[in-house]
């Protein structure tokens, strides 16, 4: 009883405190404390609801079944929105704030909100080696429903909230890219409505000219359904290989090196300072060295890109086993590096120990409580941005990211570039490997202005055909 009353006593001094200082102030500059006590409790609260409602799915086998309901409701909303002249644009219902994403559309108040409920896993087909999903299928719902039956996709987008047609109205990508390409090279066929109320199916020879215009399209042609994605036979562990490089040249050398060996199952880069980094090398493996076993993904760990920092500040090399699944979502629990600046202790032992089991906070819950003067802060003073260059300039990339953002670390990832049809090709007739360089964080250059700085990375990107 004494412990309850502590805590009440601790809450109504934190709310005497918070009215003291005004709401506003805190979210700003305190903004952990509303992260804490408030969003990361709630965020678990939202993952025990959509697991227990996966498992009901699973249990009740009642995603195909209502699946063709679903898509005709979906169809219905369609057609009257064309009787009733089409006069609005259409987008989902989905709310802006529920996308991994720091942009809120405000488009969702204007156009006409077609509302579609479909998150289940519909079909394994073992035989074809294919999944069949609907379109807000989350990267961590994914995999937890195929690792347990032997199986996973050969493109596995880090973050557990990355959805399916996120990835392929988007873009997506892995340590894997190297040997499959993007997430939407992983893809076999689509199934959509389009704007007539029709349902269309499409993949390489079924209406191929609408299969290799979705991707990227970001929805301009059609409401995404259903996708059909390769499967590839899953093992238990990642053996890792950490190795620490130095000078820029060295650094960019031994990447493209790396990513040109299809014996690696997995390769990536983090790039500490311009002269410093880390280059990982995967290999799918069902044998482990139990001394080596590493299970990066529980929640009192560190985080991975501080634990990969260690190999860097010890100039030494290392090996580890890391099981898959923690593999595939080593970056969720810090969303990369960004949770460092909202809790600033996050990866202190004693705070993992005793609340990294409620970590991470959901993207979608941060954005929907950030108000109006964090949304502004984060506009002009923080970047997300991933550029998709050719390998060959690289070493000029990371020159200029230096120059023009200053933010670090900086996340490599290699992909092969197929030259398809659609929207993203190379700028040849061949197969080119290209990088994705992402930034995530606050720019340290003096002269960052977040509107012209962004406009001359994007004039630089085209410059290399990125």
């Amino acid at each position: 009883m004494s412990a309850v009353w502590s805590l009440g006593a601790g809450l109504l001094l934190l709310l005497l405190w918070v009215r003291h200082r005004g709401l506003e102030a805190v979210l700003v500059h305190h903004r952990w404390i509303f992260v804490c006590f408030f969003l990361m409790p709630l965020s678990i609260l939202f993952d025990v609801y959509y697991q227990l409602r996966a498992w009901a799915v699973r249990r009740m086998h009642s995603a195909p079944r209502l699946h063709g309901q679903r898509v005709r409701h979906i169809q219905e909303q369609v057609r009257q929105w064309k009787d009733e002249g089409g006069r609005r644009y259409m987008c989902t219902g989905r709310p802006g704030w529920l996308t991994v994403s720091l942009r809120v559309g405000k488009y969702k108040k204007t156009h006409k909100n077609i509302m579609i409920n479909l998150m289940d896993v519909l079909e394994v087909d073992s035989e074809r080696q294919v999944v069949r999903v609907e379109p807000l299928v989350t990267m961590g719902q994914l995999t937890a429903h195929l690792n347990p039956m032997g199986w996973t996709i050969p493109v596995v987008p880090e973050l557990d909230d990355l959805t399916v047609g996120g990835l392929i109205m988007g873009t997506g990508i892995e340590s894997s890219s190297h040997i499959y390409g993007l997430f939407q090279h992983t893809c076999v066929a689509y199934e959509l409505v389009l704007a007539d109320g029709s349902l269309v199916r499409c993949s390489p020879t079924e209406n191929s000219d609408l299969f290799y215009a979705v991707p990227w399209s970001c929805g301009t042609l059609g409401f995404l359904v259903a996708a059909e994605i390769k499967m590839i036979p899953a093992k238990k562990y990642i053996r890792l290989h950490y190795e620490p490089v130095r000078g820029l040249r060295n650094i960019c050398e031994k990447f493209t090196e790396e990513s040109k060996k299809k014996e690696n199952s997995f390769v990536e880069g983090l790039v500490y300072s311009l002269e410093e980094a880390v280059i990982m090398t995967g290999v799918l493996t069902d044998e482990a060295e139990p001394s080596k076993i590493n299970r990066i993904g529980n929640y009192y760990k560190p985080w991975f890109f501080k634990h990969v920092e260690k190999y860097l500040k010890a100039n030494k090399t290392g090996i580890e086993y890391i099981p898959s699944r923690h593999y595939y979502h080593r970056h969720t629990r810090s969303i990369f590096w960004e949770l460092q600046d909202i809790i600033p202790f996050g990866n202190n032992p004693v705070f993992r120990y005793l609340f990294g089991w409620m970590v991470p906070p959901k993207i979608s819950l941060l954005k929907l409580t950030q108000g109006e003067a964090i949304r502004k802060l984060y506009e002009q003073h923080h970047v997300v941005q991933d550029m998709l260059v050719p390998m060959k300039s690289l070493e000029k990339s990371i020159q200029t990211f230096h120059v023009d953002l200053n933010v670090y670390p900086l996340w490599l990832c290699p992909f092969i570039l197929p030259n398809n049809p659609g929207m993203v090709h190379p700028k040849g007739d061949e197969t080119e490997l290209y990088v994705d360089i992402g930034a995530y964080g606050e720019p340290k250059t003096k002269q960052f202005e977040a509107r012209a700085s962004m406009r001359q990375m994007e004039k630089f990107v085209r410059s290399m055909h990125g």
